[in-house]
């Protein structure tokens, strides 16, 4: 009796572990831990420091730039003769030059204006981008999310027509012993059971498998304890969400890069043309010079540079036409690819209204369902309806309430598409 006694607390000791051990995520902790761990979303927080970088670098062509060289010869000859009247003379045989330049720009044709622009524009295409990317790993979180739970709530669903089947196994088994009913009763029982018990363990397998991979989209290692703590429930009507499509359209990510797009587009064509402008710097120069046996000399300079590209302007203007046909082009994309965005949303408002529709439906089948078993449950209780009436009226129970549990869980993954393509 002692040793009973002192295995007991051990025992709810073990119990309480296991459940403190089991992983709860909330549908808000599963979209946090994806942002944090989904390779996506480090990437795109890498393209945003690469464009950073850029931006960085870009700025740089405001400051001087700065050169040095130098040059070191021993000649086998004199490289200069000259004849005077002694006879000749020889120089250069040996020589040292050395130099540093700062230079400068004054005017590069509005190509270092326009070259830091184009990297904070594409510093901002980085951030919007990733805006994108944090929306498609919120969404497919939540699909697999409720993915989970819909295939828990139908767990819980063929669990209690398990019971029943095993409770009507029951009755009719000892109906059949009593000599009540035939035994073809008893075998359409067991066979219904059967099929029960079959996708029963189909969807645990279902389960196992979404949750191995949510718990990968996420970046937790995965446990088949997990559980997930929110419940499909419908808290609001499609009507509560609804914006106008044209001003939800400029709430958008997709459109204001399809902005930034055309605003690139723009600020390339003025780098090109700066290619064919007047290019205008000033410098200073530091020269170090030693030639064959004389004294070492040092000379500084002041020094202006201008540069106009003549021969450049003939290939040129075929350049510059060339980006004001790809201008054209993104400006027509820009407004081809607005109204597919409109699109959109209309039809994520259509799904969204077809999706409540479904659940209000699946809710009445359900109810209906319901009323349906119990009117044929009191008929076979009573004699008047047949063994096979009440698996059917069982089944279709069944049925309904897998349909509604998926109806709900469309019609939330709905709701969050809505509000995504509606820039909410």
């Amino acid at each position: 009796m002692k040793k009973i006694i002192f295995f007991i607390p051990m025992i709810m000791f073990l119990c309480f572990n296991q459940i403190f051990a089991q992983r709860v995520l909330t549908l808000d902790d599963s979209k946090q831990l994806a942002l944090q761990n989904n390779a996506k979303s480090k990437n795109s927080k890498l393209e945003i420091e690469a464009a950073h970088q850029i931006r960085k670098s870009a700025l740089t062509n405001y400051f001087p730039s700065v050169s040095a060289g130098g040059l070191v010869w021993s000649a086998q000859n004199n490289i200069m003769e000259v004849e005077t009247q002694s006879g000749a003379m020889g120089f250069l045989k040996n020589g040292t030059v050395g130099f540093i330049n700062v230079v400068q720009p004054v005017f590069a044709g509005g190509r270092i204006i326009n070259g830091n622009k184009l990297a904070s524009l594409g510093e901002e295409v980085s951030e919007y981008k990733d805006k994108l990317a944090q929306y498609e790993i919120l969404l497919k979180t939540e699909e697999q999310y409720w993915q989970i739970v819909s295939l828990e709530e139908k767990q819980k669903t063929i669990d209690k027509y398990n019971e029943l089947l095993n409770r009507l196994l029951a009755q009719v088994q000892d109906a059949f012993n009593s000599g009540l009913v035939m035994k073809n009763d008893v075998l359409k029982v067991k066979l219904k059971l059967g099929e029960v018990l079959l996708n029963k363990s189909k969807l645990e397998n279902g389960r196992k498998l979404a949750a191995m991979a949510f718990c990968q989209y996420i970046g937790v290692p995965y446990d088949s304890a997990l559980i997930l703590k929110d419940e499909l429930k419908i808290y609001e009507i499609p009507q509560s969400y609804f914006v106008d499509k044209d001003e939800a359209l400029k709430k958008r990510t997709e459109y204001r890069l399809l902005e930034k797009s055309v605003e690139a587009e723009k600020l390339q064509t003025s780098m090109k043309l700066g290619e064919y402008l007047p290019q205008a710097g000033i410098g200073v120069s530091g020269l170090y010079l030693k030639f064959d046996e004389a004294n070492e000399r040092t000379l500084g300079m002041v020094f202006g540079t201008v540069s106009v590209p003549i021969s450049g302007w003939w290939g040129g203007s075929h350049e510059l036409q060339e980006r004001s046909i790809k201008e054209e082009i993104t400006e027509n994309n820009f407004k081809s690819n607005s109204e597919l965005l409109v699109l959109q949303i209309e039809k994520a408002w259509q799904d969204l209204t077809d999706a409540y529709k479904q659940y209000l439906l699946s809710d009445e089948s359900k109810a209906q369902a319901e009323e349906n078993f119990k009117v044929n449950d009191d008929s076979y209780k009573n004699g008047l309806t047949t063994i096979s009436d009440l698996l059917e009226a069982q089944a279709l129970l069944q049925q309904t309430q897998d349909q509604l549990t998926d109806s709900k869980a469309n019609y939330i993954v709905k709701e969050t598409t809505y509000l995504q393509v509606t820039g909410r």
